[in-house]
């Protein structure tokens, strides 16, 4: 679980070559330089890494597993894409999923725990305080990931990570929207205030309030202000 202590003496191990391509891929996904449908040219991304097409092709297996993009078979690898209906579909599946996953998280958190959740929300305002978009959303992506764990159980946690995977691009890209920064560490913060209460139905509706704006932040996004 992600509060062991134990894990703290654990050496850091240099990651696989493919490993670290997938992170570059995944960056420029996040960034859109590589943006849904695009095509990835395998031979142009060995040539500027400076790497053969076997690592290249284990890091979009990669990729492919987080729902990140779509391997089609004698076409290539293309940016994974999700269409208006199909978020419309999954961000309230997601958001019951989610509030779930909260709702037994506070269950089941231990004080220690709690202390554990207070320091990766210190993360997320200091991400959001910056205005640094990447980080933030590694960071989020912890802090959900920490809430499925405190659910306690497996099949739920299972079914929200793959979900989670299909929605990444979704969640990334509305993060970029503006003032929704802002408005999702406000949303933070009530989910934090229900564990600090150990309200687990408070949690539950304040993570599900989270994901639903997460939807309509996509759907009916503000217009840049005027300069």
């Amino acid at each position: 679980m992600f509060w062991n202590p134990r894990r703290m003496g654990t050496p850091i191990e240099q990651k696989p070559l493919y490993l670290e391509v997938a992170d570059r891929l995944r960056e420029r996904i996040y960034s859109q330089a590589l943006r849904p449908g695009d095509w990835i040219d395998e031979k142009v991304v060995c040539e500027e890494l400076g790497i053969s097409r076997t690592p290249l092709r284990e890091a979009l297996k990669v990729l492919h597993s987080e729902s990140l993009v779509e391997l089609v078979p004698r076409r290539g690898c293309y940016v994974k894409t999700l269409d208006g209906d199909g978020l419309q579909e999954l961000f309230p599946v997601m958001a019951s999923l989610e509030g779930l996953c909260a709702r037994l998280a506070v269950q089941h958190c231990t004080p220690q725990q709690l202390r554990e959740l207070e320091r990766m929300h210190a993360q997320l305002e200091k991400a959001a305080a910056s205005g640094n978009v990447n980080s933030y959303f590694d960071e989020n992506h912890v802090f959900h990931r920490a809430v499925q764990e405190l659910s306690g159980n497996r099949w739920l946690q299972r079914i929200t990570s793959d979900l989670r995977g299909v929605l990444q691009l979704a969640r990334h890209r509305q993060l970029t929207l503006p003032g929704r920064l802002q408005q999702s560490l406000a949303e933070h913060r009530e989910i934090m205030e229900a564990f600090r209460r150990q309200d687990p139905i408070a949690a539950q509706q304040a993570m599900e309030r989270h994901l639903c704006q997460q939807q309509e932040a996509l759907q009916n996004p503000k217009p840049n202000p005027a300069r």
